[in-house]
């Protein structure tokens, strides 16, 4: 049997920097809340505020970087961002060793690891355009989204395992080692982008930072896709909390038992990814986008109706399971699109727009439907989600407009099933 393509050396290192990175952040799920629960005593309050604020605040701080960013090297920027996400990751576990950890300091440093993961993802995405042909696109977003959700599948029950034998901080230091890693990880590629920046003006204008929103909205193709990612993923986001109380508080489900309902579904984002490049190459991107973008919306409401024991358990996997599967498939469509209908020019000012538009919208929706749960009851906010996801299709582009400016997209390479 035939092993999987190789995509070259270059996005060997590239990929295997992401995997690293990916595996650390996974692995520290969640680490901040448990450090602030278990070692600060916070209460919910602070909880959700470390969670909200953290990404949205980094949002807006990242903004400014997609113009300054766009102008140069994007290698140099990454192994930056790595360092950086290192560098304050570590402060933690120092001032924890000398007492001296405080609940402003973890929201500080979520701050900057949420302004960096912008900024490393806006810069990743142009430095990949770069460095592939545009028929291997697609097969590099699949095997990252193959990775991300590999990582989310095992990393958490190990960090939890990890944490409960060596302490709260353990996976804090495993996610800034990660980092670190990675940024030799992508030192190592050596200088593989083909196009050069132009110089820019030193100073940002103020039109320059609104550059990714204006592409955005601009194009009649990744307009649709931007709502309506906004909107799926900040009311799946949004609807985790009050699963939880649900499933943990209301119907008594063990710990183990809702992190098990949450990792055996993320085995649909493998099959997903894998599936991806064939449907593309049978179906076209534009009908893979709206299939899996229509049925993705249609699985959360389930959630509403989990009940006790074992067949709500069985119940929550086959749910999760489904919207996984869908988002495997769509998740690495789109980030191609993306990419495709962008100018390389404006790559990472429309993928840090993207993302800040994103995180902040999450945060805020997440806020929101803490609120609704707190005024009614954990599963009617489920099932509030539920329902608004079910009109989000309706944001999906319903024409097949040709992939970027005048071009119709470019074969897709499919992968063996071997390796």
């Amino acid at each position: 049997m035939a092993g999987r393509r190789s995509l070259g050396r270059r996005f060997g290192w590239l990929w295997g920097a992401y995997a690293v990175s990916t595996a650390g952040t996974w692995l520290a799920f969640d680490a901040f809340a448990l450090i602030a629960v278990l070692v600060l005593d916070a209460g919910p309050t602070q909880v959700s505020l470390l969670a909200a604020v953290g990404p949205a605040v980094g949002a807006a701080v990242s903004v400014p970087l997609g113009p300054w960013v766009e102008i140069r090297r994007k290698r140099p920027v990454m192994m930056a961002a790595d360092l950086l996400r290192c560098a304050v990751l570590l402060s933690v576990p120092v001032a924890f060793a000398l007492g001296r950890l405080g609940f402003g300091q973890l929201l500080l440093v979520s701050v900057a690891v949420a302004a960096a993961d912008i900024t490393f993802n806006a810069a990743a995405g142009a430095f990949l355009k770069d460095l592939l042909p545009r028929q291997d696109l697609l097969v590099a977003n699949g095997r990252f989204e193959a990775t991300t959700w590999t990582a989310s599948m095992v990393g958490p029950p190990l960090g939890g395992a990890a944490i409960g034998l060596f302490g709260p901080v353990t996976t804090v230091v495993a996610d800034a080692v990660s980092y670190l890693v990675s940024a030799f990880g992508i030192r190592a590629i050596g200088d593989a982008e083909k196009h050069a920046p132009r110089p820019g003006p030193a100073v940002t204008r103020a039109g320059d930072l609104l550059e990714g929103w204006r592409h955005i909205l601009a194009d009649p193709v990744l307009r649709p896709l931007f709502f309506n990612s906004l909107l799926v993923n900040s009311l799946i986001m949004a609807a985790s909390p009050p699963l939880l109380i649900l499933m943990v508080d209301d119907l008594r489900f063990a710990p183990w038992q809702y992190a098990l309902a949450f990792a055996v579904p993320c085995t649909g984002g493998l099959l997903g990814s894998r599936l991806a490049p064939r449907l593309v190459t049978r179906h076209g991107r534009h009908r893979v986008l709206l299939a899996t973008g229509a049925l993705r919306a249609c699985w959360p409401v389930g959630l509403a109706f989990t009940g006790p024991g074992a067949p709500g358990l069985a119940w929550v996997m086959v749910v999760e399971f489904g919207l996984i599967t869908c988002c495997g498939v769509f998740n690495p469509v789109l980030a191609t699109h993306r990419l495709d209908r962008t100018p390389t020019g404006r790559v990472t000012r429309t993928l840090s727009a993207w993302s800040a538009s994103g995180k902040a919208t999450t945060a805020a929706v997440t806020a929101l439907w803490g609120v609704l749960a707190a005024c009614t009851t954990a599963r009617t906010a489920i099932a509030v989600a539920g329902a608004l996801l079910l009109v989000t299709p309706l944001l999906l582009p319903r024409r097949d407009h040709a992939t970027g400016a005048g071009h119709e997209p470019a074969p897709v390479a499919v992968e063996s099933d071997g390796g």
